[in-house]
């Protein structure tokens, strides 16, 4: 699975923002299932930086943000992300894609 953060930072706080989030970046690559992460910044508009990151599975990633070092260090930053879905499954050739339908809980 995939998953995509955006956030909107003013340029003066974009020193202190990098560092942050880059500190948020290796708390998560450090968690069981992470894949593969990397900071960007949009070409044309200096504002608007994103975290990508890749999971085994959903399940990986949920866990990732109950570990304390996430708690402490990627939290606080991922809550200034713009507010939108961030979750995205992986689409290849052949495979199925998931029913966004209500699951049961048992």
């Amino acid at each position: 699975m995939l998953v995509v953060n955006r956030f909107r930072v003013p340029e003066a706080e974009a020193p202190v923002f990098r560092d942050d989030l880059e500190r948020a970046r290796t708390a998560l690559a450090e968690r069981p299932g992470h894949l593969a992460s990397h900071v960007g910044r949009n070409v044309d508009d200096p504002t608007l930086w994103t975290l990508v990151s890749r999971w085994e599975h959903v399940g990986a990633y949920r866990r990732a943000l109950s570990a304390y070092d996430v708690k402490l260090h990627a939290v606080p930053v991922l809550g200034r992300a713009i507010e939108e879905p961030s979750a995205y499954e992986s689409v290849e050739p052949g495979t199925d894609l998931n029913v966004a339908d209500s699951r049961s809980l048992g």
